[in-house]
Order: structure tokens, then sequence, then C-alpha cells
């Protein structure tokens, strides 16, 4: 963790807190046009990708928006990418594994670095990871097998060198023991190396017997101290042999050398020597390298024989500084020893300074203030010493400078405000170069593109224009076209043309033209007449695109050319068809008398106005002559008396234009003396007339206003015939099944016998299921469908009957029934009608007709009886089922002398039953005995009874 204090003058000192897992190193530089800093971090080798290894924005004090704004990104050169730059959460996590033998091999302590670039402003950030060891690997021996020769005479606490396991892990977690496996002969001595490394030997415990044990078979296993802990093994396979009591012994423990790099191959290096104090075959000594790593069998090679040591592969100091070596040399019994090379390196200048672009600011805005960073560059040589020492310069004609602000890195700044239209593109070349002898060098070169301001306004090709444009143009056509040009680029170069506002004639200039705002093409919206306007003087502005946008007016004329669009007008003489006006040519005129003069006028302009006058015809062409340009009508001859009176002159007035307009004027002229003659003349004059074409529209549209109105009609009086057609058809089907129930009302009479009401009130009610299709008639008392009662209520009587009957009814007529009397609150009348005191009870005459509420009263009344009675019908055998429906009885027709209704009042007449039997025949009144049985219940009343009545039924 990091803890930074600042000292007034701007500088800041830096310390280091250890953490556990990881630790942060904190530095910021001063008095730099930009802020950098270091950070560092620890992580253990093998973690999976994601992992975190820290913080940066809460390490670096930067919250996230900075991050995002500054464009915040990791630049590791030309290495692997280890770690990967969160910019939303500012934390830095694992993005490749890391395997720190594969990273550092046996270098300790093991980091990379890497640096974090933010642009504006520009802040350089260095990280550098630490990878810590993890005991991930076991430890390996190169051959799976030792074989050992040991002569049976060999001494006791004589030593057998072995084989030297390796552990890529360092530390704690490398290489810590080595174990033998149980034996009676041999065992185990360690040993350490100057450096620390571990060699071991297997030493000669007690004497050999060939002659017991000719071959023995032990174990070497080797432990690194990691958790859990990792071993390897190897077999070791010993043979017995004679004696051999004298191993080899080097003349030096411990041979230096020194290689310059990218030396030859083939140059030696050194010799080493060993002796064995044996003779024969056993003094006899083989050299070997012991305990190399893999990766110098390639690079160095022993003579077995000789010992010398010469270079067989590349030597490079930037890889490997120092080699150290172990060498072994082995007799002919079997015996060895072995020594130590150390191998030094010396560095070369052949490496030239690496160019690493870390960040380039392109394009740039022209507007930049000098000192403005452009690009930080990092330059790095993988030399030492002076060979490593590198400057950065760049070409001193461009506007820009390099600087140095910390070790390896250099800024690229401006000098000076830039000018887009002047260069818009920089290729800058940067050399670095180191201090080698000779020098080595690199460049890079860095293309720069100056970005756009809009600090130019559009500039028109001329200062002002004009063009011409023919009157009685087709609207649409272009004009000409306006061109200016922006020395700004992209949009800050995009034209805009307007129309500035003008007024011609009070009216505005988008009325007679229009301009296409991309090319600068003026179209006319109209057509133009030269009569009405000869000229249109506006101004054109154009605009980029920039921000603020900035433009630039230019002055335009339109001037519009006159067309031969208008004949002729003749303004004398005035033709006129009411009545005809004729010039007197006295008979003494001499040759040469002005007649009259033809004036005309053309409205057109130049060529197009000149005017032409001649004569097309006469009554006496050798008579009559007229002046080709002023009109002037003259005499050719002397008059004489044989030249008519009547003369007819027919002039063409004919313009100068191409094509050329004519008009024509008819000249009456009078040859006479005297009036009188000359009206005498011109009473038989004919005039032409004229066809009156709207007349002949008015008859053709009148003609077919009528026509249209007739098929109208015809259209209409079949909808309605359709229409009652239809409705008609739908009534009867609706009302085919059901009964007709006649309404019987008796006749009767006052009691007082002052007077008798003789009116026969029939209702034919219709009646449905479905009350909307429910229908009311009213009867008349003749017809002859309706049966009517005779005049004592107790029979039928058809019409011819009834003819009868109402010749003797005076005759017949007996008193009524005492049953049927009305009592005051019965009378017939409006409703509650009680009798006055003038009138006695039962007598007086019939009172004032009801009103019309009270016949609707009575009508819907008697309308719901016959529903009722409709909804309790049943099966029966009467001969009614012929005309209404085979299940129809007379039983189930109410009897409605009990209850009969008088329209206009609430009273109800009411007879007793038995009389009722009594005035019928005997089969009549077995007919009404069986209807005075108890009715069957009647049926619910249903929503179609309830409904109330519609307008039909009201009529």
């Amino acid at each position: 963790m990091a803890v930074k204090d600042f000292y007034k003058n701007g500088c800041a000192r830096w310390r280091v807190v250890f953490q556990p897992q990881w630790q942060v190193l904190f530095f910021i530089s001063c008095y730099i046009p930009f802020a950098i800093s270091q950070i560092r971090y620890s992580i253990p080798e093998e973690m999976s990708k994601g992992s975190l290894i820290g913080n940066v924005a809460q390490d670096l004090g930067l919250n996230l928006k900075r991050l995002l704004t500054g464009r915040a990104r990791i630049v590791t050169g030309e290495s692997t990418r280890y770690a990967e730059l969160r910019t939303d959460k500012g934390l830095l996590v694992v993005s490749e594994r890391i395997d720190r033998e594969q990273l550092c091999g046996d270098v300790t302590p093991c980091s990379f670095s890497f640096e974090i670039i933010l642009e504006n402003p520009m802040e350089l950030h260095q990280v550098t990871v630490e990878i810590t060891d993890v005991n991930d690997n076991s430890p390996v021996f190169e051959n799976n097998k030792i074989s050992f020769e040991i002569s049976e005479s060999a001494a006791l606490g004589s030593g057998f060198a072995l084989e030297r396991a390796y552990d890529s892990d360092v530390e704690l977690n490398s290489l810590q023991n080595y174990i033998l496996s149980r034996n009676d002969y041999f065992v185990l001595k360690q040993n350490s190396n100057p450096d620390g490394s571990k060699y071991v030997e297997m030493v000669l415990d007690k004497a050999l017997d060939r002659e017991e044990h000719p071959h023995l078979s032990l174990k070497l296993i080797a432990v690194d101290g990691g958790s859990p802990q990792r071993s390897g093994s190897v077999n070791i396979e010993i043979t017995v042999l004679d004696a051999n009591d004298n191993a080899p012994v080097f003349n030096q423990t411990v041979y230096r050398a020194s290689v310059t790099e990218n030396s030859e191959k083939g140059t030696p290096l050194i010799t080493v020597n060993a002796t064995d104090a044996d003779s024969g075959t056993n003094g006899q000594i083989l050299y070997s390298f012991s305990d190399i790593k893999e990766q110098f069998k390639d690079i160095f090679n022993i003579d077995g024989n000789t010992g010398q040591i010469t270079v067989i592969g590349d030597v490079d100091f930037e890889k490997d500084k120092r080699f150290e070596i172990r060498v072994k040399a082995k007799d002919q019994g079997g015996l060895t020893s072995t020594s130590k090379l150390i191998i030094d390196v010396t560095d070369i200048n052949d490496n030239a300074p690496a160019i690493n672009v870390m960040s380039l600011s392109s394009p740039i805005s022209e507007d930049s203030p000098p000192s403005t960073t452009i690009a930080i560059i990092h330059v790095k040589d993988a030399d030492s010493g002076r060979n490593g020492q590198v400057m950065c310069s760049i070409d001193k004609n461009f506007p820009f400078s390099i600087k140095s602000t910390l070790s390896n890195y250099y800024n690229l700044i401006t000098d000076a405000f830039l000018d887009r239209e002047t260069q818009s593109e920089y290729n800058i070349t940067v050399i670095a170069t180191d201090s080698g002898s000779p020098a080595l060098s690199s460049s890079t070169t860095l293309r720069l593109k100056v970005s756009d301001i809009n600090d130019n306004a559009p500039v028109f090709d001329r200062n002002s224009y004009s063009a011409h444009i023919l009157e009685n143009n087709e609207p649409g056509p272009s004009i000409c076209s306006v061109t200016a040009r922006d020395l700004d680029w992209n949009q800050n170069s995009r034209l805009s043309y307007f129309l500035e506002h003008t007024q011609i004639g009070g009216v505005p200039i988008s009325s007679y033209l229009s301009i296409n705002s991309e090319n600068g093409i003026i179209h006319a919206v109209r057509s133009f007449d030269y009569e009405q306007i000869k000229q249109l003087s506006f101004v054109v502005k154009a605009q980029d695109g920039g921000n603020p946008p900035l433009s630039s007016n230019v002055s335009m004329k339109i001037m519009i050319q006159d067309q031969n669009d208008n004949a002729p007008q003749v303004l004398y003489p005035v033709q006129s068809g009411a009545s005809v006006v004729a010039e007197i040519v006295p008979r003494s005129a001499d040759v040469g008398y002005l007649v009259t003069k033809v004036v005309a006028v053309d409205v057109d302009s130049g060529q197009n106005a000149w005017l032409s006058y001649k004569l097309q015809k006469a009554t006496d062409r050798a008579l009559f002559e007229v002046g080709l340009q002023n009109g002037e009508i003259r005499t050719v001859r002397q008059v004489t008396d044989k030249d008519a009176v009547k003369q007819r002159l027919t002039v063409v007035v004919e313009d100068n234009g191409q094509p050329s307009r004519s008009a024509t004027v008819n000249v009456n002229v009078a040859v006479a003396d005297s009036f009188p003659e000359v009206l005498s003349e011109f009473t038989d004059f004919t005039h032409d007339k004229d066809y009156n074409e709207n007349l002949t529209f008015y008859l053709v549209l009148a003609l077919a206003v009528v026509s249209f109105l007739c098929i109208v009609s015809i259209i209409a009086i079949l909808s309605v015939k359709c229409y009652r057609w239809r409705r008609e058809r739908m009534f009867y089907k609706s009302g085919a099944n059901l009964p007709v129930i006649p309404y019987y009302p008796p006749l009767y009479a006052d009691v007082g016998g002052t007077g008798t009401l003789q009116h026969v009130y029939n209702y034919e009610v219709c009646r449905t299921t479905d009350s909307r299709k429910s229908d009311l008639k009213y009867g008349r008392p003749c017809s002859e469908s309706i049966i009517s009662l005779d005049s004592s209520g107790t029979q039928t009587l058809t019409y011819a009957q009834r003819e009868k009957n109402n010749q003797d009814f005076d005759d017949q007529q007996k008193p009524p029934n005492a049953d049927w009397r009305f009592t005051q609150n019965q009378r017939p009348g409006p409703s509650g009608a009680a009798a006055t005191p003038e009138v006695a009870v039962g007598t007086g005459p019939w009172p004032n007709p009801p009103t019309e509420a009270e016949q609707l009263q009575a009508l819907m009344a008697a309308a719901n009886e016959v529903s009722e009675a409709t909804n309790t019908l049943g099966p029966g055998t009467m001969g009614l089922s012929t005309r209404y429906n085979p299940q129809f009885t007379l039983q189930h027709v109410p009897d409605y002398r009990q209850n009969v209704y008088i329209p206009g009042s609430t009273a109800t007449l009411t007879s007793s039953q038995q009389q009722a039997q009594q005035a019928l025949p005997p089969q009549q009144a077995a007919i009404a005995a069986a209807a005075a049985q108890p009715e069957p219940p009647k049926a619910a009343q249903t929503p179609a009874s309830k409904k109330k009545p519609t307008k039909k039924e009201k009529k």
C-alpha cells in the first residue's frame, strides 16, 4: 500500500509498506509536463485468467471516470502481455497464465513491468508485478538410470559423484535433499556449491566383494521443500569390477574463463586437466560435462580426451551473462572426480535501440497551444553500460521538439501553433542512437494528422453574378449556379447555399426563385413575364457546416429577356358589334386623301414591338392604301361616281418578332357626300356574329343535371317499393300462425232510454311473441271480415243479415238487461267522470268524447288481454284450427263479454255467467259452459309482453 507525502515545492517523497500478499511502490516525479508514478505488486505464479492483481485506480488515487476519459491502457512493448486493465472497475487482472520458470528461469526475484498510459492530460504510470514461486515442479534427473563400474578393491570412503537433480522452482520450493535407498555398502554425502546448489556423492562404507555381490541396484531420491513436498528418483546400477584404487584428480577445484558474445563457433575457451595415479588402462581419463543444463549443451563442448572446452553455439550476453558448468573426469576403472567451470560473457554493442511509441495523439487540432504533448516514446537498448545509453532526436525543420522526461522515456511536443490549411499532415522521423562504438541507431516515422477547425469563411469565385432567362419559361429548370470554396476540411468545408430574404414588388424572392442548398444551382419557381418584371436582384449566402458556422454573401442579378408573346393591340378604330362605325370619304376627295389612321400598340419591347401595317383585303383595292409604318389609310386615286358607297377594308397589324404575331381590324368606309345617304346604305350592313360558346355549355350542363335527377328519382322509387314489399312480407310471415282475436262490444243503451249508442268499435289485434313485430289494426265497421252481434247480443250476423237487421232495428230493440246498467263510476266518458246535479243518473246525452291518452289506455288493455289469451292456447279440435293453428281451440279464447272495455273510459262492463248462457242458443250455451271452467294458470309474462308499446302500437 502506497503512502504519499508532498512537500511545498511540489515534489513528493515516497515510502513502501509491504503487505502479506502484495506490495505497492508509488513514485511521483516533479517539474515534468505530465504525471509519472511507479507502483509494484506481488502475486504467485500460475494464477488463473481474470485473477485480481490489484486495484490500480485506488492505489494511484484515480477515479473510474478519469480512467475512461483518459483512455487508460497498458503498453508492454514487444513482450507478452500478462496483465489486463479493466477501466470500468479500475482493476488489474491476469490476462495470461504466468509461469515463473518460463519467464525468469533461476533468476530471483522474478518480475515483469509495463506502463499504464492516460491522456488529456497525459499520465504515465509504471507498474512492476513480482511473481512469487509456487511448488509446481518436481525434482527431475536428466537420466533414468545411473551406471557405475566399481572395482572391488575400491577403498572405503571412496566417493562416486551422482547425477544432480533439477528443480525449476526456487528458494524453499527448490531441491532440498537427497535420499539413498537402504544398502550395506554405500552411504550418501551431500555437498554445497558456493552458489548454494547441492550435489551428492555416494561414499563406499563397506568393502565390495565381487564374488558375493557382483551387481548392486540402488535408488536415489531427490525431494524439495515445498508444501506439499515433491520428489524425483533415479536408479543406480553398480557393477563390481576388479581393483582400481585411484580416482582421477583435477588440478583446480574451480576453473574460470571469459568469452565475448557473438563469438565464432569453434573458439576455444579453456582446457581442464585431471590426473590418475593408476597406470595402464586404469589411468586413462575421459572428460565430460556433469550437471549441465540442457540449453548449455548447444553452446559449449568439451573434448573427452584433451579436456578442451570450445564454443559451438551462439553466445548472447542479453540472455546469459554467466555460465556455471561442472566438469567430470572418469578413469577406466570407473572412478570419477568433478570440478567447477565458470564462464563470464563480455558484452558488445550488437543491439540497436528499440523504439516503442506508447501513445500518439493523432489527429491533433490545429488550434492546439505550444508545448502540447503529441506522443510518448519509450526507447530501450538491450546492451549494457555505454552501449545501452540512448539519445533521441527529430528533424528540426518541423514545429516540434522531443524532450526526455524519465529514463528511456521521451515526449514529442509542439513548438508553435499549427495551420492545417498550410500543412495538413506531418511525417516525423524519430531517431534513437546509442553510445556504443560503433554507435547503432534506429528510427521510426510518426504520421501526425492535423485536424481542422472552422477558421475560414466561404469565398465565392466572383464578386457578383449575372444571368439571363427568357420570359414565359417553364417552372423548374436551372437558370445559373453560384460556386464558393472553403479552405477548411470535411464538415467545416461543406457548404450550403441560401437566398437572403429580399422583397421584389412586395413579394419574397422565394416566390420567384429557389436554390439548391448543396450545389448552388438556381431554379425558376414560376414563369416570368417580361412586361411585369424585367430584372431580379437578390443576395445569395454561402454557409459552411462548422460550429459556429461561417458565411459570406454575393450579389446576383437575373435579367429577364423579352419574347414575342404579345400580339399587337388595335386601339383605333374600336371594334364594336353593337353599332357600325364608318369613315366618310367625300366623292370629291383627291389622291392621298387621309381616310383614317389605324393605331395599334405592342406591349413587347425591342424589335418585337416594331409594327407594320398591311391591307389584307378591300372592296376596291385600287382605291385605298395603308402606310407600312404609320397605319394611315389614304386614297390611291380620285373617287368616282362608279365607286360603291360601302367600302370595307381589312388591315393586318404585324410585329417584327420571330415568329411574328399579328392582329386584324375591319375599317368601314362610306363614299358619300351626305350623311342620309350613308345612313340608308349602312342600315343593311350585316355584322358577323360570334358563336356563343357559353350558351352551348349551359345547355349541356342543364341536360346533364336533368338526367341525373331523373336517375336518382327512379332509384328512390324502386328502393321505397322494395322496402314496403319486404316489410309486408316480414309482417305476414311473423303473424301467419297467430290467431286474430276480434273484439265484440255489445250494443247498449242508456237506462233512461233517451238515446242509443249504435257505434260498433271493432279492434283487430295481431300479436306475436316478439313485441317489436306486433301491430294493431283498426277495422272498419262495415268490413265483411268482422263478425257483428245482433241487437240481443247473442247472435253473429253477416253483412247481408246486418243490413236486414238494421231495417227492423227499431222493432226488434228490447230494453237492456238490468245487469248492464252503469253505476256512476262506470258511466262512459273521461276517466273518473261523475254525474252532475243537472243530469240524473242513468239519463242524459252521451258524454264528451275520450281523450287521446284514454283511447291509448283502452287499446293497451285490450292488447294485453289478447297477448295473455294467446299464450294460454293449447291443443283442441275446433274448426278455428283451419285458419289459425291445429292446436287452437275455442276453450282457450277468453269470454270478452265478461269484461268489456269502453274506449275512453276506465269502466268495465260485466254480466253474470248464467244470464249469458240463457241468452245463447243451446249449442253455444254448451260451449260457453265449457269455457266457464277454471282456466289453466297463465304463463308467466315474457320480457316481450312487459315491453312498452312501440310507436306503431301507440298509433
